[in-house]
This record gives structure tokens, sequence and C-alpha cells, in this order.
């Protein structure tokens, strides 16, 4: 779903951050003039415009919300939503591993939906097997109601629980981060990441005691 965006906002925005179209341009690649006919309706903006402007506020931590609505993201919340900020997330995950390491933890109903919404799913598994390989964490276990359980990048160790009736959704810990994520939103998938140690270490806790009670996955999943 393309984002929409009001000249209102956009005039909104940039006074939030006190830029200067200028800054905004440089950081959008939209260029300053065709952010001026933005900004006075002369023009409607092509949805590549768009995408580069609010990837350039939302960095910032500015969103845009309905009815020409827009807010300031509370401080320690980083919120992606559907397939191109998806990609986004998968890189601030990455980028957050190679930060602090440590062990990462995933629980979700359907594995299988992260390779539908990564773009490149290659890129992502060899970066991950080169970070890990180099030291940069020291385990990634997955616990999966359904899933391939399979990859040939043994970065990662899958345990199974065979509840089938869980909604597709999932949750990460890593570092000082937890990840929720839905695969049923309006536009999926939906990441809120938080960034709060106590929080992650709490659903690490409990992945732990889930993990344990795991069964070993089966060799080929049967729906």
């Amino acid at each position: 779903m393309a984002q929409h965006l009001s000249a209102s906002q956009l005039r909104a925005a940039r006074g939030l951050l006190d830029w200067t179209r200028a800054k905004l341009a440089e950081l959008s690649g939209v260029s300053e003039p065709t952010i001026h006919r933005i900004e006075t309706g002369a023009v409607q903006p092509h949805e590549k415009s768009v995408a580069g402007i609010v990837r350039a506020f939302q960095m910032h931590g500015v969103e845009f919300l309905e009815n020409d609505g827009l807010r300031r993201r509370p401080d320690g919340v980083e919120i992606f939503v559907g397939q191109e900020r998806f990609e986004e997330f998968t890189d601030f995950f990455y980028e957050r591993l190679k930060a602090q390491g440590g062990d990462i933890c995933l629980s979700v109903s359907d594995e299988r939906l992260f390779a539908k919404y990564r773009k490149n799913n290659e890129r992502h598994y060899q970066r991950m097997q080169a970070l890990y390989n180099s030291g940069g964490f020291e385990s990634f276990r997955i616990l999966a109601n359904k899933s391939n359980f399979a990859t040939k990048y043994p970065y990662n160790t899958y345990k199974w629980q065979p509840d089938a009736s869980i909604a597709p959704t999932a949750f990460y810990t890593f570092g000082d981060c937890l990840a929720l994520i839905s695969f049923v939103h309006t536009t999926p998938p939906y990441v809120v990441v938080l960034q709060s140690a106590p929080l992650a270490n709490s659903y690490q806790q409990a992945f732990d005691i889930a993990w344990a009670a795991a069964k070993a996955p089966p060799s080929q999943l049967k729906e």
C-alpha cells in the first residue's frame, strides 16, 4: 500500500525538525524543486518520491499518521510497517547484532513468512552466517510451529512446537531489544522494536522454558 503524504504534512514535518528543503533533499534523494512543488500542492508526488521523503523522516523519529497527522516516535521504540520497511528492520536487526552480539531467540508461528516478505533472503542468510563465523553472535535459536526446518546455513538451531493454532506472529530477542511482529496487520509485516533490556530478558526467559519443552524438528513438516 502506497504511503499518503499531503502538502500540510510535509510542511509540518519539516517544521518539527527545523529542516530546510535543501536538508530534506539531501536526506531523501528528492530534489529541492520537487519538494517545493509538493509542499505548495502544485504536483501530486510520485510514489518513489513519497517513499524517499517518508523514509528520511522516519529515520529521524517522525511518523506520518492517518488524516494528515504526524508525531515524534517515542524514544526507545522503532516501528516498521510493510514490506519495504521490513527490509529496513532486517538491516536494523543485523547492525544491532554486529554491535551487541550475544544470543538470539526467535519464536514464530510460521517461519516461512519471513522468506515471503524479505526481498533478498540469500543475502540475509549469507551475511548472518559470515557474522556467526566471525564470532559476531553466540547462538541463534528458532522455535517454530511451521517451518522448512532446513537450511544450508548452519548458524541457527531449530526446535518444533506442533501447536498450529497460533496466529501468524513472532517475537525476537536480540541484545537489549525485543521485536514483536504481526503478519496479519493491514499492511504486513508490522514490526515494533522495543529497546528495553528488562523486556527482552523477560521474553527470553519465557522462550527458554518453551525451548526446553519443545520437540526436535520433524524431517519434513506435513501440512
